[in-house]
């Protein structure tokens, strides 16, 4: 398998500059906007590992977007981080896979990589101006510490999907073997979460899954990731039309009260809708949360 540049007008002509930039290590993640994108907590269980936050529409959208729902105003955006993006793909055995790269392609110290749900492609992960500028963040955040935040699409949330992205993992740390990796799933892309947790050689590889609004579970405290207590996120919006809230605090409340001191934690956005956890996910405390263990 091999990395090629995806022959699309925006590819940008620093991914050599990015190839030659030693690695540098970085523990945690330096704050980047935290009182913008700060979450309103107004419920705390667990000691803090199960949060419920209040979500707000017309705050929450109306109040941190120039226009709702499509652009962001500007003081949530850095669009410098623009210069550190990458068209790229791979050819598996199953097939070409297409993402953008933001940051360090070689020599990373944490890679992020959201999959995306229904309808989604490669570029949804890293729209700047959308979802109130929530994905301009974790492009900065990752961008500014050294690390590499990678957006693929892929053929199906099958077993195809969940091969090309496993494929993806293997090739990524190829090139910064001592990365840590974690992988956020949108919704549907939550499908492709759960197959990768019970592939032994991923599972291997991870220090953390996110989900935004997936899918219920099914298997999970069967898998390899459990076995490995992989830590865990969940972020789910309260009146989620796609997937209920139910299935996923049934799962929050398996692995924390079932799994003894089983790594994880869950955002409930009271109100909130399907979109809510991608616009409102507080980045830098889930990774550094999952870096710390």
């Amino acid at each position: 398998m091999r990395l090629i540049r995806h022959p699309l007008s925006f590819c940008l002509t620093v991914f050599a500059v990015l190839i030659a930039t030693p690695a540098m290590a970085q523990p945690t993640l330096a704050p980047f906007k935290d009182d913008l994108f700060a979450n309103r907590v107004v419920e705390e269980r667990d000691g803090g590992a199960f949060r419920v936050v209040d979500y707000d529409e017309m705050r929450d959208i109306n109040g941190r977007d120039a226009v709702p729902e499509r652009r962001a105003k500007r003081a949530y955006l850095d669009l410098s981080v623009r210069r550190q993006e990458s068209a790229l793909a791979l050819q598996t055995q199953a097939g070409l896979v297409l993402f953008l790269a933001t940051g360090k392609t070689r020599g990373a110290s944490v890679i992020t990589i959201f999959l995306h749900g229904q309808g989604g492609d490669e570029k949804l992960g890293s729209r700047d101006l959308t979802f109130g500028g929530n994905f301009n963040r974790i492009r900065n955040l990752m961008a500014r510490n050294g690390g590499l935040y990678v957006t693929p699409t892929f053929r199906d949330f099958g077993e195809a999907g969940a091969e090309q992205i496993a494929s993806l993992i293997d090739e990524l740390l190829k090139r910064s073997p001592d990365a840590e990796v974690i992988v956020a799933c949108g919704s549907m892309g939550g499908a492709i979460c759960h197959r990768l947790a019970n592939r032994a050689s991923t599972v291997a590889d991870l220090a953390g899954l996110i989900f935004l609004a997936a899918p219920p579970a099914g298997d999970f405290l069967s898998s390899t990731a459990f076995r490995a207590r992989v830590p865990v996120f969940i972020a789910h919006g309260s009146r989620d039309p796609v997937f209920a809230i139910d299935d996923a605090e049934r799962l929050y409340e398996q692995l924390r009260n079932g799994a003894g001191t089983y790594p994880v934690r869950m955002d409930r956005y009271e109100s909130g809708n399907h979109g809510t956890p991608i616009r409102m996910v507080d980045w830098r405390r889930t990774i550094n949360w999952m870096l710390s263990n």
